[in-house]
């Protein structure tokens, strides 16, 4: 018999290294995803899309009659975006307005990036049209949720 020693292993193995960096980097994606921003400005003024109807049931934050805009504050074929609500509003043509969600429908991440009438995801980067709700770019695949709105004179409300 030979007088082998076996010495143990030291450190952790490569499979393990390889591990720890994927789930690291699993984590910081879904970190990113689905982060919220609480900047202290509620409102960013830029091209927007938002109807009297809004086409569809307000739910969540603002909902309720919440008071956002006057009707002078909605730059026509574009729109601004109310953070605090998570709504943009815009005025596809004059006296015309409509409102969409600002969460992205791809991975849910926040949208505060409006220029001219395109809301842009920072997280992936798909875009969205503020006059429709339309994807403009993917990855997202699914238009923008429209949000109920009414227009009495010159205040826009959130239904």
């Amino acid at each position: 018999m030979t007088s082998e020693s076996v010495q143990p292993k030291s450190g952790p193995s490569r499979r393990t290294i390889v591990a720890a960096a994927g789930a690291a980097g699993l984590t910081v994606a879904l970190t990113a995803c689905g982060s919220e921003d609480k900047a202290s400005d509620s409102s960013t003024e830029q091209g927007g899309g938002a109807t009297n109807d809004g086409g569809g049931a307000s739910t969540g934050a603002g909902a309720g009659g919440a008071a956002l805009a006057k009707t002078s504050d909605i730059p026509e074929g574009s729109g601004k975006i109310f953070k605090d609500e998570k709504v943009v509003v815009s005025q596809p043509t004059a006296g015309d307005y409509k409102a969409f969600s600002t969460i992205c429908t791809h991975r849910d991440c926040p949208m505060v990036d409006l220029k001219d009438d395109i809301i842009s995801c920072t997280c992936h980067g798909s875009r969205f049209s503020v006059l429709d709700g339309s994807v403009k770019k993917g990855p997202a695949v699914e238009p923008l949720e429209a949000k109920k709105i009414s227009v009495n004179g010159d205040s826009i409300t959130l239904a």
